[in-house]
């Protein structure tokens, strides 16, 4: 709606994730570098946590396209399944033409593919999206892909992305065993106020294709202090404090936009206790 307006080719604060807005922090590009060592080491498990809106697909995504071509790859994001029909969605995901049957019956022909793969040198990566959501006895079932391997490597590169609830549940008794075989474990945390900045103004460029000024440093720094730093959040407040700019018919966006969007709009209730310790920055924010 606002993009002619604004002069933007396209939408600069859009919640879904695309690869060709990633923005190199320290944390999400040592992220990433992480997870392209881990597998074209062919280390085996690997996890990445964040909280809500952190980055981890954005970051998933930005692997995807930077994976040698060689590489076959299988992304699973419904993990509210069984373990059965976990291998069958690995097994369509990584278009092998497979006879449904036992889960026995499954497995023999994932290990199958696994080594054609490994005859023709291809690496194969199963990336599992808010596996915090996979039950134990599922996660249980992941680790036994492990054991599909040769005396020298792995035949099958797992990455568990989710939020923090994952590492507890990985703390569980029962699942010390995958517990032992995670090769990699990364937590992504928010960004800096410094690269909250950033990261806002990097998004406006590759949108606009120029460095115009669309938030003064007033707007910035209050975008940074609501979000705590939190992508997600800054995607939706920016996105939000846009769009009221155009009704308004305002190009730059100031702190009387940003207190306007954070005092209406729905989307940025949060939680009681959070909202006492931010009404003592943002008197605007009203309480019910």
């Amino acid at each position: 709606m606002y993009y002619d307006y604004y002069g933007f080719t396209e939408a600069p604060f859009n919640l879904t994730p695309n690869s060709k807005f990633f923005f190199q922090s320290d944390k999400h590009t040592e992220a990433l570098s992480t997870l392209l060592y881990a597998i074209n080491e062919r280390k085996g498990f690997v996890v990445v946590s964040g909280n809500i809106g952190s980055g981890k697909t954005t970051v998933c995504r930005t692997l995807l396209n930077q994976l040698d071509p060689s590489t076959q790859t299988a992304l699973i994001t419904n993990t509210h399944i069984s373990g059965k029909d976990l291998l069958t969605s690995i097994l369509e995901e990584l278009e092998v033409d497979f006879e449904p049957g036992s889960k026995a019956r499954l497995l023999s022909q994932l290990n199958d593919y696994l080594i054609a793969q490994l005859r023709q040198n291809n690496n194969v990566v199963l990336i599992i999206d808010e596996a915090q959501n996979l039950k134990p006895a599922v996660l249980e079932e992941v680790r036994m892909l492990s054991n599909l391997e040769t005396e020298n490597e792995k035949l099958i590169q797992i990455l568990f992305l989710g939020q923090p609830e994952l590492k507890k549940k990985l703390a569980l008794p029962s699942l010390e065993q995958l517990r032992q075989r995670i090769a990699v474990y990364y937590h992504l945390t928010p960004l800096s106020k410094e690269d909250t900045i950033s990261y806002i103004l990097h998004r406006l460029h590759v949108a606009s294709g120029s460095h115009k000024k669309f938030f003064t440093e007033e707007a910035l720094d209050l975008i940074y202090r609501f979000s705590k730093g939190v992508p997600r959040l800054v995607n939706q407040i920016c996105d939000s404090a846009l769009l009221t700019g155009y009704t308004k018919d305002i190009k730059l966006i100031d702190d009387k936009i940003l207190e306007e969007v954070i005092r209406e709009s729905p989307m940025f209730v949060i939680g009681e206790d959070e909202t006492k310790d931010n009404s003592t920055s943002y008197p605007f924010i009203q309480r019910n």
